[in-house]
């Protein structure tokens, strides 16, 4: 069925979302659409970042299914930041499923991955929608750091790593506002259904029928000998984890089934000064207080051009021989990186890869194809050896 548009992005008068319409713009995007609940913001968002004036305008609202069903028909991939996902995504993914339309957001919310996954991942196979969850910051520097590192393992030693340390050497920049949000509706969820609990406490949630081996907790600050520093709590790792053993699990076990995997966050400085560092990182609650930005708030351009990460991925091979990779990214991870790297996954979705229908992550459909326009457009690096 032919299309409209390649690309709509809902959301786009949001603050991640204008982020994603101004990339297209700068980056010369053909046959793409603006959309959003009000055709009046559509059209002031579309004048402020220098879009067309031509550039399509489409009103659809998660309250109404019917405007999201003529939207997704309308296209061949809906890339969405309207979240909370659990709150505002449900019958989106059931329209983009129904339709056979390509779909990538930037989803951290794993108990209402899997729902969506028991619910719609058949549909999507049947009708041929490709629908690719968390494309930001959680988690494609990890999916594809992870999958870079084993693919050098097999390349040098015929067999991936079992055991795979991340470490989150330097960031600069927070988590998105939609973020917070996203976790404060989780906890509330989790609150009122005993059973989300359980999902959010499993590393495999989002491997149907599949348990590996025991997984480190990484509740704790800790002292990592193997790279001779103290490391503390990474608050994204419960999220980056589940998409990581998803990968594998799609991939047929190609991490293998009794794959290890776990991510922190290294503490600055040395000795004592690094424990204790390490022990007040373990300490912040970053959903504690109101400070920060509000879903639809955002640090200034300034702030997100400052911003950078620097990830290290250790791999362990049986006989004890270490192989590093090593992702890099040039903007802040929770606005300025994530935008460039949803807007180059749909691309991807669009140009590069088929692949059957079905519920998938960055790491499993998109692979090589993504990591080469993340290093050739988005500002990351992937490195190995």
């Amino acid at each position: 069925m032919a299309r409209d548009f390649d690309i709509i992005v809902y959301g786009a008068t949001g603050f991640t979302g204008r982020l994603v319409a101004e990339y297209l713009v700068q980056t010369g995007t053909p046959r793409w659409a603006m959309a959003g609940r009000s055709l009046t913001k559509l059209q002031e968002v579309r004048d402020e970042i220098g879009a067309p004036g031509d550039t399509a305008l489409i009103v659809a609202n998660s309250d109404d299914p019917a405007t999201l069903k003529a939207m997704c028909e309308r296209t061949g991939v809906v890339l969405t930041t309207v979240g909370p996902y659990q709150l505002y995504g449900n019958d989106l993914v059931a329209a983009c499923a129904e339709t056979g339309t390509g779909y990538v957001d930037l989803c951290g919310e794993p108990a209402w991955m899997r729902h969506m996954i028991d619910a719609h991942h058949e549909t999507a196979k049947r009708t041929g929608a490709r629908i690719v969850f968390s494309c930001g910051f959680d988690s494609i520097p990890f999916d594809l750091g992870v999958l870079t590192l084993q693919e050098t393992a097999k390349a040098k030693y015929g067999k991936p790593a079992p055991r795979v340390k991340c470490r989150v050497r330097k960031m600069q920049g927070g988590f998105s506002g939609g973020t917070a949000a996203s976790l404060k509706a989780t906890l509330a969820a989790a609150a009122k259904e005993p059973s989300i609990l359980g999902l959010l406490i499993n590393p495999f949630a989002l491997t149907p029928g599949f348990d590996g081996p025991s997984q480190p907790k990484g509740l704790l600050p800790e002292y990592d000998r193997t790279i001779e520093a103290w490391v503390a709590p990474f608050i994204m790792a419960p999220i980056n984890t589940k998409n990581v053993h998803r990968t594998n699990f799609l991939l047929g076990q190609s991490y293998g089934a009794d794959f290890v995997y776990d991510e922190m966050l290294v503490a600055p400085g040395l000795g004592d000064m690094g424990k204790a560092a390490a022990e007040a990182i373990a300490k912040i609650n970053p959903l504690a207080s109101d400070k920060g930005p509000k879903p639809g708030e955002g640090p200034s351009k300034e702030e997100r051009e400052s911003g950078f990460y620097d990830v290290l991925f250790v791999g362990e091979m049986p006989d004890g021989t270490r192989i590093d990779a090593v992702v890099t990214g040039d903007r802040d991870p929770g606005y300025g990186s994530t935008s460039k790297m949803i807007a180059e996954a749909a691309l991807c979705l669009v140009h590069d890869v088929r692949g059957e229908g079905g519920i998938w992550t960055p790491g499993a459909l998109m692979g090589d194809a993504l990591r080469k326009r993340l290093i050739d457009r988005a500002g990351l690096t992937f490195t190995a050896g």
